[in-house]
């Protein structure tokens, strides 16, 4: 066999391999929406920001996502990811801190017309959240509906 049909080979079975895994992240966002309750949703963490000012806003640190409802927790999902089990899982007891429009260079890291949730979690951690108009519609709801006993979202 001569050189360049080995090279062609290869690079046959890369393109077969990117095509399996491509296909495989199509079929697994679908399995994910399949139940409903799924939203895009980007996530960063507290501990990932870096102290900034209101004026500049940071790109560092976000990671797109799936959000999915799940009885009391909202599951989230890595858009690029293999794995079928959520990334992170958070309680519904949460409390939202205030938001905001994403400004500069964060608004190009973000979906499209996406707003920015600061929430407080029940752990005391800190996490940003950001979603669609729609979303943080359904997203405050589904907060605000918990069980007695739960706490309250405060705007």
């Amino acid at each position: 066999m001569p050189w360049w049909e080995a090279i062609l080979d290869g690079l046959g079975v890369v393109a077969a391999v990117i095509g399996v895994c491509l296909l495989f992240l199509f079929a697994r966002r679908r399995l994910l929406s399949r139940a409903g309750g799924t939203f895009e949703c980007s996530v960063r963490l507290a501990a990932l920001r870096s102290a900034r000012s209101t004026a500049a806003a940071s790109t560092r640190g976000w990671t797109l996502g799936l959000g999915r409802y799940s009885g009391d927790n909202l599951e989230w999902f890595r858009v690029f990811s293999f794995s079928p089990r959520p990334r992170r899982v958070f309680s519904r007891s949460l409390t939202v801190l205030g938001r905001r429009t994403p400004h500069g260079a964060e608004a190009f890291s973000l979906y499209s017309g996406h707003q920015v949730i600061d929430v407080a979690l029940h752990d005391g951690g800190r996490v940003e959240l950001a979603m669609s108009e729609v979303a943080l519609t359904g997203f405050l709801a589904w907060t605000e509906a918990a069980p007695p006993g739960h706490e309250r979202v405060s705007t």
